[in-house]
């Protein structure tokens, strides 16, 4: 299979390149920093690196992952799990190609220490404020620094300094020597080493200096041999320094870069810094709390992993930033689980119903058939007893016109069941239904009423001496505005106070008590639902909702 270049512009600059270079297939890297759970954006991210190396594999494109880790003092083994399993999880792999830029330390030193012999890069000793103020702004140009013409052999043996441990956190960068006058503010002899005494996750205390992001890139992707460097709109201004490192370093090979727009979408934030935020703040249960646009997080609510890749890839690859709306993501996943998830009857607020006409002790085994032609959608044997719990909403004493429930007088199916008839109710002395009577219609199993009679739908049901009580976790949207990072008052303002609603006293057929984690079901009628990825247990079910049948959202809005 060849790349398709008629699928995005990204493609085609790709296929264009690879035939005018005589290249036989691309090299493309995903390289995350390991100080955070991933997300939604970084899945359209993931999709596009290792999709076009996919779509090239016969000709033997690739994709590197490979962690950008030249910051210890927020990366973490954790993150760097993580990161592994939700690509993963995906469906993404990259077989042998696992790099670390930590591994390669010694050669962007050597890149440095050139760079310094060349007179390309000199020690600054000022803090950072003032190394802030002299490069002045957008319409003003930068100061020199007092350190940039230091003598080279003075350069290296302050660098050498920096490297053995002589200058505290902050008394000392390395900058590149480029043009303090450029417009490009990335261009103005930017800070390419500095540093940190913290433990590194993979080389622990060997190194204390640190190169940054906008040096090591470069690097990592001539010393790995990428041919293609793909990255979000926000590192265009920054090509122009990625050009002059490649331009300037004994480098191995030379990568290219190009951007592609950034995942936004409506009623998330997609911001890493904000993430961790919430996660530290405890404003949520953690990194894969189900309301979190992280991977983990969207897998623990239930959403599959194809309906996140199928997303990813419906929204396409532009050069323009913009929102996408939400419900798209939610559409997505109600498409894939309709075709795939399991229908299961649950009943999440439980108002019991007695069949007056059966003795005590009865019970009869009723087939629920979802689809003859697809049985293992959920086509199943249950058994029907005298007390059933059925939904509070299923019941009303004074019904609206077109009420399609059950209601004193009226006629409804339970769902595999017969057909009943309403007699009666019992409420407390606050008028709260607890019971409600009814009589089964003989025979009516499978087939409709007498004459005369008419049968106005069908409800869910489960049965009170064989049903299990459940935990079930109706999530929400985890902001009430469309653009919380938009708030003036911060997009912590825009948190939506009724994202989670813990139901405690739900009741689920047997089966489901049984399923296994991660189990994705519909419970009929009321939405799509997953056995919680590490909660969940035969002793204590636990259910999270994924998302309802409809867009409850749209509907409240019209």
């Amino acid at each position: 299979m060849a790349i398709d270049k008629n699928k995005d512009f990204i493609r085609e600059w790709i296929v264009a390149d690879m035939e005018q270079k005589g290249y036989t297939h691309p090299i493309t890297r995903f390289p995350p920093e390991p100080n955070g759970y991933l997300h939604i954006g970084h899945a359209k991210a993931i999709c596009l690196d290792f999709g076009v190396a996919k779509e090239s594999a016969e000709q033997g494109g690739v994709c590197h992952l490979r962690f950008d880790d030249t910051n210890p003092c927020k990366e973490d083994v954790e993150f760097v799990n993580s990161i592994q399993e939700d690509i993963h999880w995906l469906g993404f792999d990259w077989g042998e190609h696992l790099y670390w830029a930590s591994n390669i330390f010694d050669f962007y030193y050597d890149c440095a220490v050139d760079l310094i012999k060349r007179g390309l890069a000199y020690v600054d000793e000022q803090d950072r404020e003032t190394m802030r103020i002299q490069r002045g702004d957008l319409t003003h140009p930068g100061t020199p620094s007092p350190f940039r013409d230091r003598p080279v052999e003075e350069n290296l043996a302050q660098f050498e300094a920096m490297k053995a441990g002589k200058f505290p956190e902050g008394g000392a960068v390395l900058r590149a020597k480029i043009d303090m006058a450029s417009s490009n503010m990335n261009m103005r002899d930017p800070v390419i080493y500095r540093i940190s005494y913290d433990r590194h996750h993979n080389t622990g205390d060997k190194w204390c200096i640190y190169p940054m992001y906008d040096f090591a890139h470069p690097l990592e992707d001539a010393y790995e041999h990428i041919t293609h460097s793909l990255c979000t709109l926000e590192f265009e201004n920054h090509r122009p320094l990625y050009d002059w490192v490649i331009d300037n370093c004994d480098v191995p090979a030379r990568p290219q870069q190009r951007e592609f727009s950034r995942l936004n979408i409506t009623y998330t934030v997609m911001s890493k810094r904000k993430l961790r935020q919430m996660v530290e703040e405890g404003t949520v249960a953690g990194w894969d709390d189900p309301r979190m646009p992280t991977i983990c997080g969207m897998r623990r609510r239930g959403y599959p992993a194809k309906a996140i890749v199928a997303f990813c890839e419906g929204v396409g690859i532009t050069k323009f930033n913009g929102n996408t709306d939400v419900a798209r993501l939610e559409n997505e996943v109600r498409s894939e689980l309709n075709h795939s998830a399991e229908r299961r009857m649950a009943v999440l607020h439980p108002l019991k119903l007695v069949l007056t006409n059966v003795p005590e002790g009865w019970e009869e085994e009723v087939e629920v058939v979802i689809n003859p032609e697809q049985p293992e959608l959920g086509n199943r044997k249950l058994t029907l007893t005298k007390e059933v719990w059925i939904d509070e909403e299923d019941f009303m004493v004074e019904p609206p016109k077109k009420y399609k429930r059950l209601s004193p007088g009226a006629c409804v199916r339970l769902r595999g069941g017969y057909c009943m008839i309403c007699t009666g109710y019992t409420a407390d002395e606050n008028g709260k239904v607890t019971e409600v009577q009814a009589e089964i219609i003989p025979g009516t199993v499978g087939s409709n009423p007498p004459e005369g009679i008419k049968c106005k739908g069908a409800i869910h049901w489960v049965s009170v001496p064989h049903g299990v009580k459940a935990e079930i976790r109706l999530y929400d949207r985890l902001f009430k505005d469309e653009a919380p990072d938009a708030n003036p008052e911060g997009f912590m303002a825009s948190l939506n106070t009724d994202s989670l609603t813990v139901l405690t006293d739900a009741v689920v057929e047997p089966a489901l008590a049984a399923a296994p984690n991660e189990f994705l079901c519909q419970f009929e009628r009321t939405g799509y639902f997953v056995a919680d990825r590490y909660d969940h247990s035969p002793e204590h079910p636990v259910f999270n909702r994924s998302v309802g049948l409809r867009d409850s959202w749209a509907k409240m809005n019209k």
